[in-house]
């Protein structure tokens, strides 16, 4: 995470150095990003597992939006014979507050079944598969997803189907065939994708070890590097988004996902699970890393079963960041004065100049001209502003970097999350911050692998062992 500064960032224009306040108060005690593993409870059930969440205008076709969930962290590509199914007990959730009242105004939802060709073999596959619905094809999942909102709740898709695990070239051949057969179509505009992919998220984890050895010696790995994760992704007009369906009037929306069970479970003799009961959420991720390292151990599973209108219950949590603390300890780095109140504004209201400290206008739901600010309510979320186009030539420190197409304004792909939230929790957008704090990093920029250019954008999945790597 830490390699030697390389100069101070060079913003250009005093605007961009103030959009990019805003990434300081998205790190109010993150070091890196992503929610691997990251809650006792839910790093028991990997399926339930929400890793990361990304959310853009599609760079091209700039008039939608495409959002993308991750389960199931850490999938090693030759994980058979089961491989990585999505949980067919689960309801897996992408939630959008347009109003900024802390409450969801749409939910898409996917939910999964499962079908076996035949359960007298093992094989998740009994030949070479060529198509979704090849008949060596042994196990496959289909979906159904729902748009739901106050008035009730629409299939937009019925039995979807998932584009399969990644066996092998022997087995299959032409995966990116077989990915590209699960891209879906929806019913007034967009698509939707669900299968496996390869992880996104680059980073070098460790960080757990000490703070990467204690003495800068431990960077430069991309740890999750070759491993595979379940993705969800939608891509839908910016006005099945917006607040009213406007959005020019209402471009700014907040984003997080969830998943939800069913809350009473009974074993039987024959140890099948049956479930009943409503849906109870037990995993939640919006930006990343708040559960794994801003939340302690001892409230990450509350947590992931909190809804965001009741997140004022973690504030001491983001005003009093325990990671700087780590740090000045280990290397000596001041950690900025506390309580950090211009890091409450972007982490929990988004960027505006009515928010708080922050004299900046972003991504907070209070820009938009239909709100009522009487009903905004503070609380954790991915905040996006849909008005701001691609950038032509994206920077991967987004908002940092002076690009305000990327994160912290929603997060593409490729923005190095780490190095941002890195460097502006340790105070580089402060005034006579340390000199040690530019430049600061896990000396991991980019994915190994590259990302697709159009819709569902993530790369294929990993096929190589990961010790092959």
């Amino acid at each position: 995470m830490f390699r030697q500064p390389t100069g101070r960032p060079a913003l250009g224009v005093a605007a961009a150095l103030v959009a990019a306040a805003c990434v300081a108060s998205l790190a109010p005690a993150i070091s890196q990003a992503s929610s691997h593993r990251e809650a006792p409870l839910v790093a028991g059930e990997p399926q339930l597992d929400n890793t990361d969440v990304y959310a853009f205008v599609s760079p091209d076709s700039p008039n939608t939006v495409t959002m993308i969930a991750n389960w199931v962290p850490f999938e090693e590509p030759k994980g058979g014979p089961n491989f990585y199914p999505f949980a067919n007990d689960a309801a897996y959730d992408i939630n959008i507050d347009s109003d900024g009242d802390a409450r969801a105004d749409l939910i898409y939802r996917w939910t999964f079944d499962n079908t076996y060709r035949s359960k007298n073999t093992y094989l998740y596959n009994t030949g070479v598969v060529t198509t979704l619905d090849d008949p060596d094809l042994n196990f496959w999942q289909n979906y159904k997803l729902e748009a739901i909102t106050a008035s009730g709740s629409t299939v937009l898709v019925n039995n979807g189907r998932v584009a399969p695990s990644r066996v092998g070239a022997a087995s299959m051949p032409n995966y990116a065939q077989l990915s590209n057969a699960a891209i879906t179509n929806l019913p007034g505009g967009g698509r939707t994708f669900a299968g496996q992919a390869d992880d996104p998220f680059f980073i070098d984890l460790n960080f757990f070890d000490n703070y990467f050895g204690g003495n800068f010696s431990e960077v430069g790995v991309d740890t999750v590097r070759g491993y595979n994760t379940n993705t969800i992704a939608i891509q839908v007009p910016k006005s099945a988004l917006a607040l009213k369906g406007d959005a020019t009037k209402n471009p700014v929306v907040g984003i997080w996902s969830t998943t939800s069970r069913q809350r009473i479970e009974v074993v039987d003799t024959l140890n099948n699970r049956n479930r009943y009961g409503g849906w109870q959420q037990v995993s939640r991720l919006g930006m990343p890393l708040v559960n794994e390292v801003v939340i302690p151990v001892g409230r990450k599973d509350e947590f992931n079963a909190t809804a965001p209108q009741n997140d004022s219950r973690f504030l001491p949590f983001v005003t009093s960041p325990e990671v700087p603390r780590r740090i000045q300890d280990l290397y000596k780095i001041p950690a900025p004065a506390t309580p950090r109140n211009d890091l409450v504004e972007v982490f929990l209201t988004g960027l505006c100049k009515a928010c708080g400290p922050v004299a900046a206008d972003l991504n907070s739901q209070r820009l938009n001209g239909d709100v009522d600010p009487a009903k905004f309510m503070p609380s954790e979320q991915l905040r996006l502003n849909m008005s701001v186009p691609p950038a032509a030539t994206p920077n991967r420190l987004g908002v940092l970097g002076g690009d305000n197409a990327g994160f912290p304004n929603g997060r593409r792909l490729a923005d190095d999350v780490t190095d941002v939230t890195i460097r502006v929790a340790e105070g580089v957008l402060l005034p006579n911050h340390p000199a040690a704090v530019d430049g600061l990093s896990d000396a991991v920029d980019n994915n190994t692998l590259p990302f697709r250019g159009t819709f569902p954008y993530v790369a294929l999945p990993n096929v190589i062992a990961v010790n092959q790597n």
